[in-house]
């Protein structure tokens, strides 16, 4: 990680296209403008781990309901078993 030291109104240039320059020193923050080409997708980390977290989340399932979906899948296996044990429908091939 880089670490410099900027005063309001100073700024950084990443890549030679986007800037950074801090606007505002408060006793609770730092307020930051960020100018950027529109193509660079800009994301606070905060949020971008959070929406990571409910990604990770939604593709692992739990468990009872990757049971229910199991059980589901062999009623339905079991039930196209039956229907594939069914008399045919096409005409009985003729004797010789």
């Amino acid at each position: 990680m880089l670490v410099l030291s900027r005063r309001v109104g100073e700024s950084v240039t990443i890549d030679g296209g986007v800037v950074v320059t801090v606007l505002e020193v408060r006793s609770d923050g730092v307020r930051i403008g960020i100018d950027a080409p529109r193509s660079v997708k800009v994301h606070r980390s905060e949020l971008l781990e959070e929406l990571g977290r409910r990604n990770q989340e939604a593709a692992s399932p739990q468990e009872d309901v990757v049971s229910s979906l199991q059980d589901a899948l062999r009623r339905r296996t079991g039930g196209e078993a039956a229907a594939d044990e069914a008399p045919s429908t096409d005409p009985a091939p003729e004797r010789e």
